[in-house]
């Protein structure tokens, strides 16, 4: 059996004109506000206590959109991660599912944050409940403008190097001119490049406001469709640098083309 769609948004066709991980100045809110998304979860190897990490969101009852920082790695590699789905709160309640199998982008890896995506295969669907729903992607080579209004999500730090969060919250950022976001990164000297496969977010020059450690492939909305996955930055909230988030639509085929080409043997 095959996969052969993933909802896709009709979204403004043509004009929506330290870094792995990373929710700051942001409000506390519940699962119900944001049923497509889950916690993953890690299995550390000295206590073999699982814990999330990471974050994803729900493509279909047995596919995950995640990032590829959080499934590379001997320790993060599939063995090693589960999905808890329908929790309100970090590690508590909800659905457990453990991953199956995870497939990286073919570029991870190739420059700093570029193509930082995973589609991940669980290994027993989901049931779908007013906590556990399916996400709606945004359709391929969308533009998001300037100074767009989006939402992060996600159960990360509430500060840099502050205590993670107990519960999921949310936070209102806008998105940043991808050309300025790059010039203010090539000053770092650090092995981050801006590409147009990125989206750069938060409140410039003022910060306060953005993801964390913890939150990395959770999902950047605008209204409810997921256009963004959190991906990394410098620092949190800084008001100098903003976060940056891997940009779905340039990579939806990909994602659509891998969840509909697998199979369940």
């Amino acid at each position: 059996m095959k996969i052969l769609w993933i909802l896709l948004a009709v979204f403004y066709r043509g004009v929506l004109a330290a870094y792995p991980d990373r929710i700051v100045g942001g409000l506390p809110t519940t699962i119900e506000s944001y049923p497509s998304m889950v916690q993953v979860e890690l299995l550390n190897q000295i206590t073999n206590i699982w814990s999330q990490n990471c974050a994803g969101s729900i493509l279909t009852s047995r596919f995950i959109l995640s990032a590829a920082q959080c499934f590379t790695g001997w320790n993060l590699d599939f063995p090693y991660r589960r999905i808890r789905a329908g929790a309100t709160y970090r590690n508590v309640g909800g659905s457990v599912v453990y991953v199956d199998a995870a497939v990286n982008h073919p570029l991870y890896g190739s420059n700093g944050l570029e193509a930082d995506v995973s589609v991940i295969r669980l290994s027993s669907p989901l049931i779908y409940s007013n906590t556990i729903r399916q996400a709606t992607i945004i359709i391929p080579n969308s533009v998001i403008p300037d100074n767009t209004r989006v939402v992060l999500a996600g159960w990360g730090r509430i500060s840099t190097a502050g205590p993670i969060s107990h519960i999921i919250r949310d936070v209102t950022v806008y998105t940043i001119n991808n050309r300025l976001c790059a010039e203010r990164y090539s000053k770092l000297g650090w092995p981050i490049t801006v590409t147009s496969n990125m989206i750069c977010s938060g409140i410039l020059d003022v910060g306060g406001q953005d993801a964390c450690h913890g939150d990395s492939g959770g999902p950047m909305y605008l209204g409810n469709v997921v256009i963004g996955i959190i991906s990394g930055g410098y620092s949190c909230a800084n008001c100098t640098f903003p976060g940056i988030s891997t940009s779905v639509a340039s990579y939806t085929d990909w994602i659509v083309n891998t969840v509909n080409g697998w199979s369940y043997s």
